[in-house]
């Protein structure tokens, strides 16, 4: 199979498809692979390290999306690159479309194989091509969340961890899945007076264990979040329903009984983010001021550190883009159902049950 990767495009998206490691195990398979020419250049890979692994290096993303069978990014396609998807070409990327109805409607005029790392699944029903980048949105919440409370900043001044005869800030992680476990680890890690949240009791009961009693563990109900988020200095959004839009469990009343200076950081804003007064934001302008209130809703979170973003990544897609390249998408998508789930559109058809519903659009069979 022929196999692109574009540079992404996205504002201040670095990470890239495939690392040249990548890139050596498909061609030494009998792939081919193109490369558009600096697509590595932000986690540190030069066009002759690509060349040196065996792609042939190509000017521009059109030309890749013309040379290649199937296209391998990181970040959703922008509306440039969908009107240059070709029909029966295979798209494999992140694509959060309970939240994008734009997006959805572009790939349906495009008739491409739509196929989302996020919607993927392992037969435990885990997300195997989410969990890397989750990892790294969930450790870097915290550490933006310090950052974001500083005064300079326009926090409330306070260190994260406290000191010696001062209390430390309080952190609440509303969910308790990869990304809010990776929170929570990196807030108790820091010091700080940590709360995780969950609907799930075996889950918080794992959390417990997990910490060793050291973190507050609470059953999720309005009420419970009303509670912990009015009296948080620094509130992580990490809840995830697998392909469709988050729910909002943070009302912007809530928002309102925050003290000035306070940081929301929003993780799940990729599927429409679970804070009311939530927007997605860029690396180049990150935050904005709710009632007083600091809200950062980066959607590429992960992007800031690039290199290490993309190792993690392409250490989980690989072998389903080698299963993609080897087998066809009709056989590779028969013979693994968690692959198959993450089909969301397929010759201009929604398949997955929860973007066709977020979005309003009827369900292909």
């Amino acid at each position: 199979m022929r196999i692109g990767v574009p540079s992404e495009v996205k504002i201040h998206e670095y990470r890239v498809g495939l690392m040249p490691a990548s890139v050596r195990e498909l061609v030494n398979g009998g792939h081919s692979v193109v490369v558009q020419s600096g697509a590595g250049l932000g986690v540190g890979c030069s066009d002759a390290d690509y060349g040196d692994a065996g792609a042939k290096i190509l000017p521009d993303a059109a030309a890749v999306f013309k040379a290649c069978d199937m296209v391998v990014k990181v970040k959703e396609p922008q509306a440039a690159e969908c009107a240059m998807l070709n029909p029966g070409q295979i798209l494999f990327t992140y694509l959060h479309l309970a939240a994008d109805r734009a997006q959805a409607d572009a790939l349906i005029r495009s008739r491409a194989v739509c196929i989302a790392y996020e919607t993927v699944t392992t037969p435990d029903g885990a997300l195997p091509l989410l969990v890397p980048m989750s990892e790294v949105a969930g450790r870097m919440s915290v550490q933006v969340g310090a950052y974001y409370l500083q005064k300079a900043q326009g926090g409330r001044g306070i260190l994260l961890g406290g000191v010696a005869g001062v209390p430390p800030a309080k952190v609440v992680v509303i969910g308790g899945g990869v990304s809010g476990t990776h929170a929570v680890e990196m807030a108790h890690g820091l010091r700080a007076d940590v709360t995780v949240i969950d609907r799930s009791l075996p889950r918080l009961r794992y959390l417990d264990v997990e910490f060793h009693g050291a973190i507050q563990t609470l059953y999720s109900t309005a009420d419970t979040i009303e509670r912990a988020v009015a009296d948080a200095d620094l509130v992580i959004g990490a809840v995830l329903v697998p392909g469709a839009a988050a729910p909002k469990l943070v009302t912007e009343a809530m928002i309102k009984r925050m003290r000035a200076g306070s940081v929301v950081v929003d993780i799940a804003i990729d599927q429409g983010g679970c804070f009311a007064t939530s927007r997605p934001t860029t690396h180049a302008d990150p935050v904005y001021v709710v009632h007083g209130v600091t809200h950062y809703c980066v959607t590429n979170m992960p992007g800031a550190v690039a290199r290490s973003s993309a190792q993690a990544l392409n250490n989980a897609t690989l072998p389903y883009v080698k299963a993609l390249a080897d087998k066809g998408w009709e056989a590779a998508l028969a013979a693994d159902v968690g692959l198959k789930a993450g089909l969301n559109i397929v010759d201009g058809r929604v398949v997955h049950a929860a973007v066709a519903r977020d979005l309003g659009l009827p369900l292909a069979s």
